[in-house]
């Protein structure tokens, strides 16, 4: 039931809370755990004095980020190339946190701000019926009690021979689902049956889908998913007539036309002190002991967040919602302190699943938007996660009460060896040779999403490149098959049990300042002469050229697409500023050519119309900072349970008249990602899946500007073996003679 009255914006009495000194290093600093203790209470006094709302779970709360312009004056960042910085401007610490009315329902968002050391609410507005804030950890968590406690739900595993306490649910957000009330705030959950403590529970999924009430804790609905049997001529036959959704007045076991199919017994465990009890296991035991060892320390200072690599110079942050958020990054080209990034960080990503029978097509996970990469953080452990002589950055969220979690290892920064950085070789008799090392400063994280796992690593690097490198891991998101069941939409991965073909796909948000606050996109393609071979312009027909397009309108050019043929790559350029022999712009290149992937579902699919990010490759919008802070979120800023395409989307903004893109301050969403159709040997838990997106810079610098980076003699380096094979390696001349 929707809330009877909206507390719009007020100056009615309320009690303003004091907040302990607050003393940010670096205005986008995250919200300290005492900053979101002052804001949680300083929403409950507001609300208690100034609205209807009886009963309050917070759900989000997090920095609202300044005004670009006074984050680059408070630190000497000019907007222009050779420029003069802006003079600074008083700040002002803001907070925004979306809640909800647990008695009456709705959501509520509230904005904030702290002067004088006290949290004033400067808003307090009901969001619009159908926009649900993302499900938070406790719901996730609570998903599995209300399930397991149902009578049904008791008696329905009973059947298949599983007992109550056996009974193991993963809560996911509905994905699209409109036979259901816009306004009930909706869980989905895939059910698992668990034998013993810690073992595998994915060995096991069930053959039904659980809907929950997550305000009103209680299941309201149960989905059996039809099967498939083999055809006379050899094709999949599927028990129903039709993949649309049964009606909620229906029995959904009795229109599935099919039998239930009991969990499979069989473990597949991954624990090691669980696999002793395998006698087909036996763990590896010729692996010498590989040590990363840096016996001077390491060559990155951090003051606060902000952290400083050798020419690097960054703001690491946390949010609830991307995880890491890398802001101000710079880089000193021999004394001149050169802005490339202003924010860069996941802002959204979607997992669309292929089977088209129901309740498996509400399979679309936007990890992001639903349920936030901050507040699935997990906690790194040393030696484990990150190895070598690492620091650690927290992340804090907060909880239903409105008190932080704090997430004690959440961010890892260390460095590592990335190979060589350049070599050459004088092959005539006498000739020298020069090898360089590359070392490259690695900040990253670790979230869990359920059955899967994300290790999201920021790379830089001497050169100065900048590599956003994904990781993919965890157990495959899995559903009980029935004996010989054929599955023309997945893999039997394993006795009875399916993998449904899926892909991941990524929006990284990239907010430039490449040399100052106002770029450009240049489209390059590269094509074949169009002389024909013979002709006098292209006798020997083997000449190519570049074709280079300013985009420059954002509703005709802000969505392009990659074009394999063309070879088609893009720039973010700075006009401004153009390199002394090349005459062509700074620039940074976006190289992002082995994560680009087609959304396989149709363009008016359930989560094409969710996802309109995944349609196209690049976007680029002019940015619009409002009270919240600047374009951010490219689904939408309330994901859960949307219908169709949000108003606050990035499909939305390209055709947004607001005209040129061309030399402004801009915002790009790329898209990259991965289809996976499931193999055996990604069970039971899958091997790691690179996804990789490259920034590297273009006639950005004078010449290599990793020239002044020194070779490496490494002293701990020795031959593998005594003997012909090994004696006659030295130290030394590896890198220069």
């Amino acid at each position: 039931m929707a809330p009877s009255a909206s507390p719009a914006t007020a100056t009615t009495v309320h009690t303003p809370v004091t907040a302990k000194s607050t003393k940010f290093k670096h205005p986008l600093d995250p919200l300290t755990a005492d900053e979101i203790n002052a804001v949680s209470l300083a929403i409950r006094l507001y609300t208690t004095a100034n609205t209807p709302i009886k009963a309050v779970r917070f759900i989000t709360c997090t920095l609202v980020p300044p005004p670009k312009k006074a984050v680059l004056a408070a630190l000497g960042i000019p907007l222009t190339p050779g420029g003069q910085p802006e003079a600074p401007t008083p700040i002002v610490r803001k907070a925004e946190s979306d809640f909800l009315d647990v008695v009456n329902g709705g959501t509520f968002n509230a904005i904030l701000s702290l002067e004088y050391g006290t949290w004033n609410v400067d808003t307090c507005e009901l969001v619009a019926e159908g926009s649900e804030p993302q499900i938070s950890p406790e719901e996730l968590a609570f998903c599995e009690h209300v399930v397991r406690r149902d009578p049904t739900v008791q008696a329905l595993a009973k059947e298949v021979g599983v007992l109550p306490e056996q009974i193991y649910a993963d809560g996911w957000a509905i994905g699209y689902d409109d036979r259901f009330p816009k306004h009930t705030r909706l869980q989905q959950a895939f059910v698992f049956a668990r034998y013993s403590e810690h073992e595998n529970l994915y060995a096991h999924p069930m053959d039904f889908v659980v809907v929950i009430d997550s305000l009103a804790e209680k299941v309201v609905q149960i989905d059996f998913p039809p099967t498939y049997k083999r055809a006379k001529d050899g094709s999949a036959e599927l028990s129903v007539s039709s993949t649309e959704p049964c009606p909620l007045s229906e029995d959904s076991f009795t229109e599935s036309k099919r039998e239930r199919i009991p969990p499979p017994l069989k473990s597949f465990d991954f624990l090691p002190d669980l696999l002793q009890s395998d006698p087909t296991h036996k763990p590896r035991d010729d692996i010498k002991p590989l040590h990363v060892l840096q016996p001077e320390g390491v060559s990155f200072t951090m003051d606060g967040n902000v952290l400083e690599w050798q020419k690097w110079k960054m703001h690491i942050g946390f949010s609830h919602r991307e995880g890491i958020a890398l802001s101000t990054i710079t880089y000193n080209d021999d004394g001149e302190i050169r802005p490339i990034m202003y924010r860069l960080s996941l802002a959204e990503m979607v997992v669309p699943y292929g089977a088209p029978e129901f309740p498996h097509p509400r399979k679309f996970a936007f990890d992001s938007g639903e349920y936030g990469m901050g507040t699935m953080a997990n906690e790194l452990s040393l030696g484990c996660d990150c190895l070598g002589q690492i620091h650690y950055l927290p992340g804090t969220y907060i909880t239903h009460s409105g008190t932080p979690f704090i997430i004690k290892n959440a961010i890892c920064i260390h460095e590592e060896d990335a190979g060589v950085l350049w070599k050459h070789t004088d092959y005539r008799p006498g000739g020298r040779h020069q090898t360089v090392r590359s070392r490259r400063l690695v900040v990253s994280m670790v979230c869990t999403l359920a059955n899967y796992e994300y290790i999201w690593n920021y790379h830089f690097y001497q050169d100065g490149n900048i590599e956003v490198e994904i990781r993919l891991t965890g157990v495959l998101q899995v559903y009980v098959a029935g004996q010989d069941e054929p599955n023309p939409y997945g893999t039997t991965i394993a006795p009875n049990i399916n993998a449904h073909n899926h892909q991941h796909l990524f929006s990284v948000r990239v907010d430039p300042m490449v040399d100052g606050l106002y770029n450009s996109v240049v489209e390059s393609d590269i094509v074949p002469l169009s002389a024909p071979t013979g002709s006098k312009e292209n006798f020997a027909g083997n000449g190519f050229v570049v074709k280079d397009k300013v985009l420059k309108s954002q509703v005709q050019d802000g969505a392009r697409d990659f074009d394999w043929a063309r070879e088609r790559r893009w720039r973010i350029t700075n006009e401004a500023r153009t390199h002394d022999s090349s005459g062509k712009a700074a620039s940074y290149a976006i190289m992002m050519k082995g994560g680009v992937l087609p959304l396989m579902a149709h363009t008016d699919s359930w989560v094409a119309r969710r996802a309109s990010f995944a349609h196209k490759t690049l976007w680029v919008v002019r940015d619009k900072e409002g009270v919240d802070g600047s374009r951010m979120w490219p689904s939408g800023k309330y994901v859960p349970q949307t219908r169709e395409e949000p108003e606050d989307s990035v499909g939305r903004w390209v055709k947004d008249g607001n005209g040129s893109i061309e030399n402004e301050d801009i915002v790009l969403y790329l898209t990259v990602g991965t289809t996976h159709i499931p193999r055996p040997e990604d069970w039971p838990v899958m091997p790691v899946e690179h996804v990789n997106l490259l920034f590297k810079p273009n006639n950005f610098f004078t010449k290599n500007p990793s020239m002044d980076v020194p070779g490496t003699n490494d002293p701990m380096s020795k031959p593998a073996f005594n003997g012909a094979n090994g004696a006659n390696g030295t130290n030394g001349a590896c890198c220069s003679y």
